[in-house]
């Protein structure tokens, strides 16, 4: 998961009993920074409570409304003071949030190569062969770049004379012009002279030293990012190292490793500029030690959620993540959080001769794959710090910008491609040919290859554009949820070496938002065991597909298990979803004593309603539910007489064709929303909600809804109240900001949510706006506020079964009116 090791910060993950950032003799890293979110964004408010309040903004406000902050004089400042200062903040009116950030991770940026490698360096420049590469719709092939006969993955060097197909791209005239690529990562050297003609300030920024300029410290180690960004965009045709994938790409750089690293510098980073900046290429993640899961926070969720709804001007903003480098310790990309995120596009590695590097994680989240370095005689070119070119770039953080380089080829061919189109058309083009000869290959229920290593294949950049031409955009995502009912005992206790199969009967929420073509599919399983390495997590879709959620990871000794961690596949893609699926969990533990508990699962099915593409297959048809039995050969209703050849949903009509002009309907009935008579559907349109067999409009504040003022998505960016308990009489509803005593969730990627905040305080107690534990009132059991109706769970003696907040239960005769009871 920790492909090359950088330092990571990740803050609470609300799906999973994370490791401890904490020493085992209980020392915690000081925290790095403050951060203060304003209910929106006022720059020059937020100035202002800064001076009033002894405080320094740094740097740039991200996620429209969030501000670093350092307190003057720290060092001269006791924690009570400090404390105090927050405490004023978290009273102010204007405040959304106040929140120290920690580092967690302070590993070091390096690559497996440790020491420098045939470096080559040039003096002289040759600008006028520059100009003339740029001016080239066309290019002539072979560039003159000394380096670029050693790019064996642009040169059909691999085993087998394979490539990624780049050279094809270039050939239709594609090389990346108008698509801006970011690289996250220690900075990049933007005046190197393979880069510098290519450089985008509007994609760069330095989090770490708050300023503007992404240059890296000349120390020696940090180099990484610089790397990264030649292989997306070095300049080709200026007799200079070798060449970029995306040669006239614009390339930018967010230094933002070279420090520590927290949820908001990570947030930071995913969110700059993003209606300008097409790709962020990221090459970062959890520790690969094989025994850590790990995986984004809540502000990082929160940057992907709105990059993908608003980004790239609401096309969403592609997020390319590399798989991870953990193979050697037996690590599984599934126990990252960002590779497993449905914003991400995660990207593996294979070496020249078609195999697997040494270094590889397996996981069904990887989408696509890119050749990649295994070991010395299989050089990675790219330009290096300070304006020299290097053979020893490696590692899936090599595949990573060479995917975000083959992007960008399509979208310039493409600039409409959305960021779930940008999914889509890479896995149908991957070339799986090249790497059949390794085990762990299968067909899925559309007849695609996949593999946990490889994903789909080796990118094809050639088919990639070509299909970009072409490509339509999908329909709009769809999500179903099913929560498996686990029957007593309830946790079911699980010991030693076992296998246990639990099934659940999916419909493809056809009456609400319909999933008839899959996408992403999670899996959000808890348990707990004495040895969390020894478990495995297979899931089988209904058309016979395996995914391996979770192989075992023999490093991994943990016994807190996971809470709701979300496992990700994308080897279903395209399949029907209808039918029984099955996770089964297995222990390969030879230890009869160890044991634990599993406790739930639930199934996430992403997807659309109709095909991807006009021109796609369909799935058959299940038949809908219907009051009415329709008979093919009528053509009489009493004195009425039907039309010839009606609409495929009308049983007789007056008008051939048309769903308006029908006698009944076949299966719904849905109003017109000019008053004007309705119409038969097979299933309900976008805000409506099926009841009964009618389909009827949801409220206009809704996308869609459940019932008519309780809203199931939500337009734009607004978020869902998601708190259904008497205690919130706003469950349901779409709103721009969540109050107070609920804090946003992007964990689904369809709809963030406004859920009640997470209680740090013990049972009977709630957390104030001061972070002080405050006693509940006493009919409550647990609570978000001091009143009888913030209960969340009532206390005992006290129940709320015939109203809507808690209140002392009745005695035997007691009249719950006269006497207030329940």
């Amino acid at each position: 998961m920790f492909w090359h090791l950088a330092r990571i910060f990740v803050l609470f993950v609300l799906a999973i009993e994370h490791d401890s950032i904490c020493t085992a003799d209980g020392a915690c890293p000081e925290p790095s920074h403050t951060i203060m979110r304003l209910r929106e964004r006022n720059d020059k408010k937020a100035h202002l409570i800064a001076k009033q309040h002894g405080l320094e903004i740094k740097g740039k406000p991200f996620l429209d409304g969030t501000y670093y902050f350092v307190i003057h004089s720290q060092k001269e400042r006791s924690k009570r003071q400090k404390r105090e200062i927050i405490s004023r903040l978290q009273e102010h009116p204007d405040i959304l949030l106040i929140e120290e950030q920690r580092p967690r991770y302070f590993k070091f940026l390096i690559d497996y190569f440790l020491k420098k490698i045939n470096f080559v360096y040039y003096s002289q420049l040759q600008e006028d062969m520059r100009i003339n590469s740029i001016q080239r719709d066309v290019p002539v092939l072979p560039f003159p770049d000394p380096l670029y006969k050693e790019q064996w993955y642009l040169n059909n060097g691999a085993q087998g004379g394979f490539d990624m197909n780049v050279q094809a791209a270039w050939l239709l005239g594609y090389a990346g012009r108008n698509v801006s690529v970011s690289i996250l990562d220690d900075g990049i050297q933007r005046d190197h002279p393979d880069l510098a003609a290519n450089y985008d300030p509007l994609a760069s920024t330095d989090i770490n030293g708050h300023d503007d300029d992404p240059t890296p410290q000349d120390d020696g180690d940090n180099k990484h990012g610089t790397r990264c960004a030649g292989e997306v965009a070095s300049i080709a045709g200026n007799v200079y190292c070798g060449v970029g994938v995306a040669f006239h790409a614009k390339i930018g750089g967010v230094r933002m490793l070279d420090g520590p690293v927290s949820d908001s510098v990570e947030a930071a980073s995913l969110s700059l500029n993003r209606h300008h900046i097409d790709i962020y290429s990221a090459s970062w993640g959890p520790e690969d030690d094989g025994r850590t899961f790990d995986g984004p926070g809540p502000l990082t969720r929160e940057a992907f959620y709105h990059g993908v709804r608003v980004g790239r001007d609401g096309k969403g903003s592609i997020f390319v993540w590399a798989s991870g480098n953990g193979g050697s310790r037996q690590d599984s990309c599934s126990a990252d959080g960002y590779t497993t995120s449905v914003y991400t596009l995660s990207v593996s590695s294979a070496t020249i001769d078609n195999r697997s590097p040494w270094y590889l994680e397996e996981c069904p989240s990887t989408i696509a794959t890119t050749y990649s370095s295994a070991n010395m005689n299989q050089p990675a070119i790219t330009v290096d710090v300070p304006h020299g070119c290097t053979r020893s770039h490696t590692g899936t953080s090599a595949s990573a910008p060479i995917a975000a380089g083959i992007i960008a080829l399509a979208l310039e061919a493409n600039p409409n491609l959305t960021w779930r189109d940008m999914q889509h058309i890479v896995l149908r083009t991957a070339n799986p040919v090249p790497l059949l000869n390794n085990p762990g290959w299968s067909v899925n229920g559309v007849g695609r290859r996949i593999n946990n290593k490889f994903g789909y294949g080796l990118m094809d950049a050639g088919a990639l554009v070509k299909l970009a031409l072409i490509w339509k955009t999908v329909p709009e995502q769809h999500i179903c949820t099913y929560d498996y009912k686990l029957e007593k005992p309830n946790p079911r206790p699980i010991t030693g070496s076992f296998q246990m199969n639990f099934s659940l009967e999916v419909g493809g929420c056809e009456s609400g938002t319909p999933v008839l073509y899959l996408e992403h599919v999670q899996v959000l399983a808890t348990f707990r065991f004495g040895k969390r390495g020894d478990l495995k997590l297979t899931l089988f879709s209904p058309r016979g597909t395996s995914s391996v959620l979770l192989p075992p990871r023999p490093q991994d000794f943990n016994s807190n298990g996971i809470h709701k961690w979300p496992f990700l596949s994308v080897q279903t893609w395209g399949e029907d979803p209808r039918g029984t699926w099955t996770l089964m969990v297995e222990s390969v533990s030879t230890n009869r004593n160890i044991g634990g508990t599993f406790h739930d699962w639930s199934l996430l099915l992403y997807g659309t309603a109709e095909p991807a593409q006009p021109n796609d297959p369909r799935h058959p048809s299940n038949p809908s539910p219907s009051s009415i039995t329709p008979t093919e050969t009528l053509t009489n209703f009493g004195d009425l007489r039907s039309a010839p050849d009606c609409h495929s949903e009308c049983i007789g009509c007056t008008e051939s064709r048309s769903a308006v002009s029908c006698f009944s309907c076949r299966h719904f009935t849905q109003s017109l929303r000019n008053r004007a008579g309705f119409k038969c559907v097979a299933r309900c349109d976008e805000g409506y909600f099926l009841e009964g067999n009618k389909c009827r409009a949801c409220s206009p504040n809704c996308k869609t809804c459940i019932k008519a003022e309780q809203c199931e998505t939500c337009p734009g960016a607004q978020l869902l109240i998601d708190v259904n308990h008497y205690g919130h009489l706003d469950h349901g509803q779409c709103i721009d900001a969540c109050p107070p005593e609920l804090e946003p969730d992007y964990t689904i990627a369809v709809q963030a949510r406004c859920i009640l905040r997470r209680n740090k305080c013990s049972i009977g107690y709630y957390e104030a706006a001061n972070s002080i534990c405050t006693p509940c009132d006493d009919a409550c059991r647990t609570c978000h506020g001091p009143g009888p109706l913030q209960c969340d769970s009532c206390a005992t003696n006290f129940s709320n079964r015939s109203v809507g907040y808690c209140r002392p239960c009745c005695r035997v005769g007691e009249d719950p009116m006269l006497y207030h009871c329940g």
